[in-house]
This record gives C-alpha cells, structure tokens and sequence, in this order.
C-alpha cells in the first residue's frame, strides 16, 4: 500500500470514527440528563438537604457528564471538517478536544477504581435520612417525600438487620406495599444497572479516543508534509485578461535592445526575442585594437595624427578586385593590343 493509499484509508477511517465519537457524545449527555432529571436520582435530590454528599455528588456528575458530552462533540466536528477541507488548525483542535476528553475519562476511571462504593453509600445514606425523619413525623412533608421514594422505586421501607421493626416502622407499609422489595436492595439494584451503563461508556469512550487521537496525528503529519493527499491547500484564481506581473516582466525583456559602441564611435542597435545574447561586434583593425589595449598616449609624447591611423587600417585592407570586362579583356587581347 502507497502512502497516498494509507492517508486516503486514513481520511476514510477518521470519518467514520468522528461519526462514532458524535454518537458518544450524545450518548454520554443522555446520561448525565437521566442522572440529573431522571425520576429515581430527581426525588432524592428533592428530599435532601443542599448539604449532604449525595446532592454535591449528584451536580459534579451532571456537570462532568455535559462537559465530557460537549468535548466529544467538537471534537468529532473539528476532526470530521478537517478530514473533508484538510487543514491542519481543525485537526490539531480535534486532536486537543479528544487529549482532553481521553485525561477527563482515566480521572473518572481511576475515582471509579479506588471509591467503587461512594455513589453508592451518598444514595443510601440519603434515603436513610429520609426514612429516619419520616418515621419521627408521620404526618408531615417528610412522609410524603417517603412515599414518593418508595413508589419510584417500588420498594417499601427497609429491613433491620440487628431488631425487629416497630410497630411505627411496619405501619409505612400496609396492603400492597408491604409485598414490596426492600428499598435498599432496589436503590442498589438500580445503581448497579446504571453504573455498569457508565462503566461500558467510559471504557468506549477511552478506546475511541485513543485511536481518534493516532488518527488525527497522522493526518496533521500528512497534512503539514502537503504530499499523498486528494488536494491541497487553497486555490486562487486570477481575474481574466489581467496578465500577471511574471508574465509582464517576460514581455518587457524579451523585447530589450541592446546599444553597443564600437571603437570606432559607431553605435550598433541589436534587438532580441527570446534570448539575451548581444549583438556580434564588428570587425576592429588590428593596428587600432593593440593601441586601445595599451593605455591611451602614456608614454608616447607625440601621438599620430588621427588620418595616418586610419590611413594605415585602410591600407592594410583587402584592395577590391579588377572589373571583370578589364579582366576579359586582359586575357583574350583585346583591340588596340600588340597591333
């Protein structure tokens, strides 16, 4: 498999993985919903006290839930947008929003691990305190509130495991009610069931983070390097009939003209198209040429005139050839010859 081909497998795996994480999220603030407005932990919330453990538990578990919830989410929508757009700050941030979510969920598992009875012991503990005052007041808010706790969970007081109940005590539960479960088995069994849906949640919720985070890195290592990948980064496109300041600049050189003075003062133009090459000199006399080499009259006190240089470059030049009529007539004898 090509590199293109593993970062196209890689960009098809982190959508259907953000997909997965979107569902997480929403799954995991579905829970902290049910926890906080859900009528088994609602009716316990509203018979304690602000100050007891359970209530404090009761927001901390609401509050880490939505946070946990709203960090999946972003995550899956930064990860999602950066595979499709590929740019390398969306990656990156749904890379920070899974790091984050990964370290929220090994805290919780390590509470979970060391206080596996906190939860709980704070909801029992609650309904202790409910019990207790509506066993002291029969006919006030505190026996209502009891009967609202029994009849969501279906239970029915509690069983003493030193005495037996009293008269007080077995008279909260007549008729029906008396065939009832014990509320602290119900309370326990009800708070088994939801903690093995929160336990199944985390452990998903670790595992797909972990492989969300390799695959985000390795796609903003792809991304960054600019190779094996479907397009990259942004195209621009020019107006029509506005030529560029490259294609300018070609035009003005490509047509420059170059100015060569000669030795002999006579300027030569030579005009170019395509390359740069100056025009070829024209020939220059050799008695004029050895005198521009040396350094112009230094030594030499009385210069030659100027005629008798130029004399002397016309006399050593090529004489032009003989008319060819005198040339004919040179070799046939013409007229007028050896009579």
């Amino acid at each position: 498999m090509g590199p293109w081909s593993r970062v196209r497998a890689a960009k098809c795996q982190m959508l259907v993985t953000s997909f997965f994480v979107l569902l997480l999220g929403l799954s995991m603030a579905t829970l902290a919903a049910l926890t906080y407005f859900g009528a088994h932990f609602a009716v316990l919330g509203h018979a304690s006290s602000d100050r007891t453990p359970y209530e404090a538990m009761h927001r901390w578990a609401f509050y880490v839930g939505i946070s946990l919830a709203g960090l999946l989410t972003l995550g899956a929508v930064l990860g999602a947008a950066a595979t499709v757009r590929e740019a390398g700050g969306l990656m990156a941030g749904g890379f920070l929003c899974f790091a984050l979510v990964f370290g929220a969920l090994v805290q919780v598992a390590f509470w979970r691990f060391h206080n596996p009875t906190q939860v709980e012991d704070a909801l029992l503990d609650a309904y202790d305190l409910v019990y207790d005052r509506a066993v002291k007041n029969l006919s006030g808010t505190p026996r209502q509130q009891l009967v609202a706790i029994q009849d969501t969970f279906l239970c029915c007081g509690k069983s003493s495991p030193f005495s037996l109940l009293g008269d007080v005590e077995a008279g909260l539960c007549q008729g029906e009610q008396a065939a009832r479960q014990d509320c602290l088995v119900g309370i326990r069994s009800f708070l088994r069931t939801h903690r093995d849906i929160a336990s199944t949640l985390t452990g998903i919720g670790l595992a797909a983070m972990v492989y969300a985070m390799l695959l985000s890195s390795f796609l903003w290592f792809a991304i960054r390097s600019g190779g094996s990948l479907d397009r990259k980064g942004k195209y621009t496109l020019s107006r029509r009939g506005a030529p560029s300041f490259s294609l300018r600049l070609k035009q003005m050189f490509s047509t420059a003209t170059w100015v060569q003075v000669d030795p002999r003062g006579a300027l030569g133009c030579s005009r170019t198209t395509d390359t740069f090459e100056p025009p070829v000199p024209p020939p220059v006399c050799p008695q004029r040429l050895s005198r521009l080499n040396r350094e112009p009259y230094k030594d030499d006190p009385d210069p030659p005139p100027r005629d008798l240089e130029r004399a002397t470059c016309t006399s050593t030049a090529k004489p032009d050839p003989p008319p060819r009529d005198l040339e004919r007539a040179t070799r046939t004898g013409g007229p007028g010859f050896g009579s």
